[in-house]
């Protein structure tokens, strides 16, 4: 056996091809883009081997890489950039100026829609009683143009209602006159869903 293995020069091929295989590099990721197009070009598999194919592939990877590289050195050369150790500088700063944008933006939104709600309430957040009201009861006033020191009045008028004819009392309770009848249903609803009365008394 030794002899055989001298003659065909067996251990050092081995050897040789188990140094490659720990030499060889770790196989690249597929990108999804890459196998959806793999698929696409499924029926060339027929008129190349599969060696051919992901050659193909691999060149067309390449290019790719090649491509977007050719991209950065224009842009480095469109800012004056010649020197790699600049780039990396101008990569930084850009990246810098990139975070301050997206902080930026994202704050002016939260102010925007902070704003936006504050302008909702603008008729009527200067009025008395407005800090008494929730959030829910803000919006009611600001859509029915009703001050808030209106609404409490009809709210406590209509609740003391609803809690006598509960308790068998006759209401002798007047609403306002400012009260007509669609705001007064729109508040008897309000109240209704709010659960401060049932729905009996709507």
């Amino acid at each position: 056996r030794k002899n055989i293995a001298r003659d065909y020069n067996l251990v050092p091929a081995f050897l040789g091809k188990d140094k490659k295989d720990k030499e060889r590099p770790a196989k690249r990721k597929v990108t999804k883009e890459e196998k959806e197009l793999r698929l696409k070009l499924r029926p060339l598999y027929q008129f190349m081997s599969c060696k051919e194919f992901d050659d193909l592939f691999e060149g067309m990877h390449k290019e790719k890489m090649l491509r977007a590289k050719i991209r950065e050195l224009q842009r480095y050369r469109r800012n004056g950039i010649t020197k790699l150790e600049e780039s990396a500088e101008y990569e930084a700063a850009r990246h810098k100026r990139e975070k301050r944008k997206e902080n930026k933006s994202a704050a002016g939104a939260r102010r925007g829609k902070e704003d936006g709600r504050d302008g909702e309430f603008a008729a009527i957040e200067h009025l008395p009683g407005f800090e008494l009201l929730s959030d829910r009861e803000k919006v009611l006033c600001s859509s029915l143009n009703l001050s808030p020191a209106r609404y409490v009045t009809v709210k406590t008028i209509i609740i003391k209602d609803h809690l006598q004819k509960r308790q068998g009392i006759p209401s002798k309770s007047r609403l306002p006159s400012y009260l007509d009848k669609v705001l007064k249903k729109r508040i008897l609803n309000f109240l209704t869903e709010s659960g401060w009365i049932s729905r009996e008394a709507s």
